[in-house]
């Protein structure tokens, strides 16, 4: 009986630290994303910095392989992330080449409710035009840095922004103490926008699906509609990079990649319902040189004459 009491009264008092008085959770969830790998210490030393702050913090990982120094990267991986997170979970990111210079440290409230915290440097463009700011603050770093880093110029993603994020998430400042509000938009990357004219469809490659070389565009199902293409119809696509045309096919729109031949082009929906072209069993971007980015882009049309 008194082992089922210690063990009862253990719950009871981990449910009150971590609640808040209105008995809501007052620690919400880190997830970090950088362009540093896994071969040395500098993620594990943003997470110490973050559990320093809160042991009980549940500290999460999207990705640490963003390629070196490529922002249009990092602003892709959390447009495709943090819809699927709950309202309040704070982000990082820190793909950063600009670290130590006058570029603002920034964290950013969605209209959707969460937080990102981030160099403002093309990061948060596609969040921006998909989900919306709410409001942006620069950090103040005389009271939003790590003891004794002020010496420290390369690493405010340890320094800067684990320890903010820590803070701001574990209930220890609230958002209107992160620091001055920006009265300003944040920094854009620019690229071809989604868009339909006469039936033809013009969007961007943002990003590759890495494992296989399937080619995402950021063109959605809503327009595939639009245009009344239907799964069946074949589709005359033209990829270009910048202004050269990299590849040019007619390729079979259809639900999944076994519908065609091994070996085949193919169109079709992605997990996040945008169009997205792929081979059967081999890799578009390799056998087709195809890349992604912002300063890639496609065009689209259905040639079938169906009505």
């Amino acid at each position: 009986m008194k082992v089922n009491s210690l063990h009862a009264l253990l719950i009871v008092c981990t449910m009150i630290s971590s609640c808040g008085g209105d008995g809501t959770n007052s620690i919400k969830p880190v997830v970090m994303q950088t362009d540093f790998g896994l071969k040395d210490g500098a993620v594990s030393a943003m997470k110490g910095v973050a559990f320093s702050v809160d042991p009980a913090l549940p500290l999460f990982d999207l990705t640490h392989e963003i390629p070196a120094y490529n922002i249009w990267e990092a602003a892709y991986r959390l447009s495709q992330t943090v819809p699927y997170w709950p309202a309040e979970t704070v982000f990082v990111s820190v793909v950063d080449p600009g670290v130590g210079t006058d570029r603002q440290s920034v964290v950013a409230r969605t209209k959707s409710g969460h937080y990102i915290v981030t160099p403002d440097n093309g990061t948060l463009t596609l969040l921006a035009d998909e989900i919306g700011i709410e409001s942006l603050r620069e950090i103040n770093e005389a009271v939003n840095r790590r003891a004794g880093s002020s010496g420290s110029y390369t690493f405010h993603g340890r320094d800067v922004y684990a320890f903010t994020a820590a803070k701001l998430a574990a209930g220890k400042i609230r958002f209107e103490e992160v620091g001055p509000e920006l009265k300003r938009d944040v920094i854009k990357i620019p690229y071809q926008r989604a868009s339909i004219s006469n039936n033809i469809i013009t969007g961007s490659i943002p990003i590759l699906d890495i494992q296989y070389g399937n080619a995402w565009t950021n063109i959605p199902d809503s327009l595939i509609k639009q245009a009344n293409i239907k799964a069946g119809d074949t589709l005359s696509i033209k990829i270009f990079h910048k202004d050269s045309l990299i590849y040019e096919d007619l390729i079979p729109f259809v639900h999944t990649f076994g519908e065609v031949p091994e070996g085949k082009p193919l169109g079709y929906l992605n997990s996040l319902m945008n169009f997205s072209i792929a081979i059967n069993m081999g890799s578009l971007a390799k056998e087709r040189n195809v890349g992604a980015g912002n300063d890639w882009s496609l065009t689209l049309m259905r040639t079938n004459g169906r009505e």
